[in-house]
C-alpha cells in the first residue's frame, strides 16, 4: 500500500534506558548522594518491523532518516545512593511526525509518541580497588517500567485512521560494572532486560559501554555506545499492533552530582 513507507519511517528513535559510570556509584558514602543526568541517543542504524492494524512494514533507517522526522526527544535519569543501596528513576519521551502525499490524492499523516518511566532499586554487590589502585563497583538492579507507545496513521480523503496507543507495565533487571580509569575518566558496562512476556512485552534488552569525563567532581560529560532491542506485540480490534526492532549508536549526556 502507498502509505507503508511512512509507517516504517516514523517508528525509528524509541529512546532506550541509558546508564553510565555514574560518580555516585564509585563514591561510597553513608550519606545520601544524588546524580541527575540528561541524555541524547543517536541511533546510526535502526532495523526491524512495525505492524499497525495487521499491516507490517520493514524498518531500515540511518541517523539522518530519524532526525528528519524528530519532533521532540528528551531523556532524564536520577540516581541516589546511601551506602550500598540505591534508587534509580528514568524518564524518556519521544515524538515523531511524518507526512506523505498519495498518488491518487489525499495524504498520510504518521504520528509516533513513546515514553516510559522506570523505577528501580539497586544494590552494590562488590566494590574494591584494581591493581592500579583505582576503585571499581558492581551493582545489580531490579524494578518496574511503565511504557506507552502510540503508532497512528491518518489517511485523508477516505478518512481512514489506523493504529492507536498501548500502555503496559513490565519487570526490569540489570547489572553494571563501573571502574575509575584515572583522575578525570571513568568507565562502565551495563546490561539490562525487561518484559519477559509480561503484558505482551516479549523482551526489551540493551547493552551499554560508557565513559565519563569529570570536570570538577560534580559535573560530568557522558559519552558511549548503546545497543537496544524491543519486541512488543498485542492484538487490537483492528488487527495486530507490534514493534520489533533493534538500534545501535552513540549517546552523549551531561550530569550533576551532589
Amino acid at each position: 500500500m502507498t502509505f507503508r513507507p511512512t509507517i516504517c519511517a516514523i517508528v525509528c528513535m524509541l529512546l532506550p534506558n541509558l546508564s553510565s559510570a555514574d560518580t555516585v556509584v564509585l563514591s561510597f558514602s553513608n550519606d545520601r548522594q544524588y546524580e541527575l543526568a540528561g541524555y541524547l541517543f543517536l541511533p546510526t542504524s535502526t532495523t526491524g518491523t512495525s505492524t499497525i492494524d495487521g499491516i507490517e512494514a520493514d524498518i531500515d533507517l540511518s541517523l539522518s532518516d530519524a532526525l528528519d522526522l524528530l519532533d521532540v526527544a528528551a531523556s532524564f535519569r536520577a540516581e541516589s545512593w546511601k551506602g550500598d543501596w540505591g534508587l534509580i528513576f528514568d524518564a524518556n519521551y519521544l515524538s515523531l511526525e511524518a507526512n506523505e502525499n498519495l498518488s491518487r490524492g489525499g495524504s498520510v499523516d504518521g504520528d509516533v509518541e513513546q515514553y516510559w518511566l522506570a523505577f528501580l532499586g539497586t544494590y552494590r554487590v562488590s566494590r574494591g580497588t584494581l591493581s592500579g589502585g583505582q576503585p571499581y563497583s558492581i551493582d545489580v538492579q531490579a524494578g518496574v517500567r511503565y511504557n506507552s507507545l502510540k503508532q497512528k496513521i491518518n489517511i485523508s480523503g477516505p478518512g481512514t485512521s489506523l493504529g492507536g496507543t498501548e500502555t503496559w507495565w513490565e519487570p526490569v533487571i540489570g547489572a553494571r560494572y563501573a571502574w575509575k580509569i584515572n583522575e578525570k575518566w571513568s568507565g562502565a558496562v551495563l546490561a539490562d532486560a525487561g518484559g519477559f512476556g509480561v503484558n505482551d512485552s516479549d523482551l526489551q534488552w540493551s547493552t551499554t559501554l560508557s565513559f565519563d569525563y569529570s570536570f570538577d567532581g560534580a559535573r560530568s560529560l557522558k559519552l558511549g555506545v548503546r545497543y537496544y532491542s524491543i519486541d512488543f506485540s498485542t492484538n487490537r480490534p483492528g488487527g495486530e499492533f507490534a514493534y520489533d526492532a533493534s538500534q545501535v549508536g552513540p549517546f552523549i549526556g551531561y550530569s550533576y552530582s551532589f
